[in-house]
């Protein structure tokens, strides 16, 4: 596929809160407190506020306290090509990021840099305190060998396996219980030559799950910017049960057809994730926040939460800009997505589940989205049945609540909205304010259809078009009093 143009996105806004400004503060203390104390107290206060950068998610009263991360770390800069590399494209140069990564873990940390060139590889694995850098003109190229690929064992909360049971292909690049990780550049490349990889899926050719590109696990304090990630064989960026997350900066690629499940970003059992400022044109979501399938995922029982989501530019041909499921059996919460567009894409913001997930979506907010050319704009759905097997609790109904969408516009929407709860699975607390979507209306359809509901419990405030459907309670604002 050829690439898609990709705008430049540093004039978009940053759309988050702005940092704090310092207010001093008397208190009153009892007895005798030199003058130099206090001013030594105050300097440790500002000493220790300048190492931590603070976001606030304002709708959902959460914060996310984090430390920033680091991109260029005191330590070692060693140059792949010391280790033997060749950036020809054909010689295999896995043994050579073994031996540089193995040479940081041994100094304590540093630098990897991956020069201008084709490196063609197999596999492997990061270590902590590691900076793995994409000069301009840099390609990592993933092997299509599929022997050379490392199986491991299924995820622990999807059960037998995603799509084979049994064990699953490692990611290209990998990690697992590391700390204080960055993958960077000037724009260099990954690329995971997945085609081979999605001909043998659709042809049903593939014993185990497909590997994502970048996969890291039980980790915290990741980096992940300034890069091209292109032509997964699976997901893209899938962080797992991690901490502290940034993905900033970042372009996305893949066929927008035949290139099936090449998701962008899987934010999965996740807490305090950033994702800003990207280009992603994939062949399935351009986003999808995950926590575990069914029973795998209810026992797993580790949510994603505290995900902020803002500055993209996205489209799904197949899926979803933004996708909330449909593997949430262990929860999400706490989830704002702000300042995005999405275009040429099946839907806008999607939350999918079904009977059986468990779990609960609570507390999402989208605010400030644009969508043009949509299918179906804004969706809910309860009946998304796919399941890892048959043992899964037919009564473990998924709790929705607490979704708010504000501000949202759209032109040229076939199907602006549709929240489809049931009986057993009712959308509470759902707020529409301020949304107006353009139609793009069948001749066939009747303006009832334009906005479909079924056991939705919620409110419209504001100017919200087309005309909300009956279950939510129509609200005026106020008028300011001038």
């Amino acid at each position: 596929m050829a690439r898609e143009d990709v705008p430049d996105l540093s004039a978009m806004p940053e759309g988050g809160a702005a940092a704090p400004s310092a207010r001093a503060e008397r208190m009153l203390i009892f007895g005798k407190v030199s003058s130099y104390k206090a001013t030594i107290a105050v300097l440790w206060i500002l000493a220790l506020a300048s190492l931590f950068v603070w976001y606030r998610i304002p709708e959902d009263g959460f914060r996310i306290f984090r430390q920033a991360p680091r991109q260029d770390e005191a330590g070692a800069v060693l140059n792949l090509m010391d280790f033997g590399a060749v950036g020809d494209g054909v010689t295999l140069n896995t043994e050579a990021f073994e031996k540089a990564v193995a040479a940081i873990k041994a100094k304590g940390g540093g630098k990897v840099l991956v020069p201008a060139g084709k490196w063609l590889t197999g596999p492997f694995n990061l270590t902590s305190n590691l900076t793995l850098f994409l000069a301009r003109g840099a390609e990592i190229l993933g092997t299509d060998e599929e022997k050379l690929w490392t199986l491991m064992p299924a995820l622990p909360s999807y059960g037998y396996g995603r799509e084979r049971r049994g064990p699953r292909y490692g990611s290209l690049i990998h990690g697992q219980h590391l700390e204080n990780v960055v993958i960077t550049g000037e724009n260099g490349t990954i690329n995971g030559q997945g085609r081979s990889w999605w001909k043998k899926h659709l042809l049903h050719q593939l014993n185990h799950t497909r590997g994502p590109l970048v996969q890291l696990m039980w980790s915290r304090n990741v980096l992940i910017s300034n890069i091209t990630l292109r032509d997964s064989p699976f997901w893209t960026i899938h962080p797992y049960s991690c901490k502290n997350v940034t993905i900033s900066g970042v372009t996305i690629l893949a066929p927008v057809v035949q290139a099936p499940n090449t998701d962008g970003i899987d934010p999965d059992s996740s807490e305090d994730v950033v994702i800003e400022n990207c280009y992603i044109c994939v062949g399935d979501d351009a986003v999808a926040i995950k926590s575990g399938w069914d029973q795998y995922g209810i026992s797993y029982g580790r949510p994603s939460s505290n995900i902020l989501i803002r500055n993209l530019i996205v489209r799904s041909n197949v899926s979803a800009g933004i996708s909330i499921g449909s593997e949430m059996s262990g929860g999400v919460a706490n989830v704002t997505v702000e300042n995005v567009t999405v275009w040429s894409s099946r839907r806008g913001l999607r939350i999918k589940t079904a009977a059986g997930r468990g779990g609960y979506v609570r507390n999402v907010t989208f605010r400030r989205v644009t969508l043009e050319d949509i299918r179906v704009g804004i969706v809910i759905r309860t009946d998304y049945n796919e399941h890892p097997d048959g043992d899964f609790n037919r009564t473990a109904f998924p709790d929705l609540r607490n979704i708010t969408y504000e501000g949202i516009t759209g032109r040229r929407v076939k199907n602006p909205v549709m929240l489809l709860g049931t009986k057993e699975m009712p959308l509470k607390g759902v707020i529409f304010k301020d949304v107006e979507i353009g139609l793009l209306r069948p001749k066939n359809r009747s303006k009832d259809e334009d906005f479909a509901c079924a056991f939705v419990e919620g409110r419209a405030v504001g100017v919200v078009s087309p005309k909300p459907c009956a279950d939510l309670l129509r609200v005026d604002e106020p008028k300011s009093k001038k």
